[in-house]
């Protein structure tokens, strides 16, 4: 059985630091792409970050460049999400998502397998 388990998320307050791992389990995922989502309350699941299989090529949503990373260490099949200089309007729950295909991409159709979520919350 497939698992994707978030951790790292949490209350941090406006322009703080947090950072997402996203471990998988049950399959490997190194030569496969893997994103992150988010979701805020009242609000469609958006695209975050994403990256290829050896994490050399990367896409971010401009709402979050400049401000998170996202890597990979497909030794131990986990993906992070760094995210710096915190906003309220990122406050959401953080999806991590994995295709089973090899297109990294911005849309959540192209992904089949996904994480809990983890919650995100930034005071101001």
């Amino acid at each position: 059985q497939v698992q994707l388990v978030e951790s790292g998320g949490g209350l941090v307050q406006d322009g703080g630091s947090l950072r997402l791992s996203c471990a998988a389990s049950g399959r490997t995922f190194r030569s496969n792409p893997m994103g992150w989502f988010r979701q805020a309350p009242g609000k469609e699941r958006e695209f975050v970050a994403a990256l290829n299989w050896s994490g050399s090529t990367t896409y971010y949503a401009n709402s979050v460049k400049g401000r998170f990373t996202v890597s990979r260490d497909n030794a131990k099949n986990t993906v992070y999400l760094q995210m710096n200089s915190l906003k309220p309007e990122d406050t959401a729950v953080y999806y991590c998502a994995a295709s089973s295909g090899s297109k990294t991409s911005r849309y959540s159709t192209q992904y089949d397998f996904w994480g809990q979520g983890t919650q995100v919350t930034v005071s101001s």
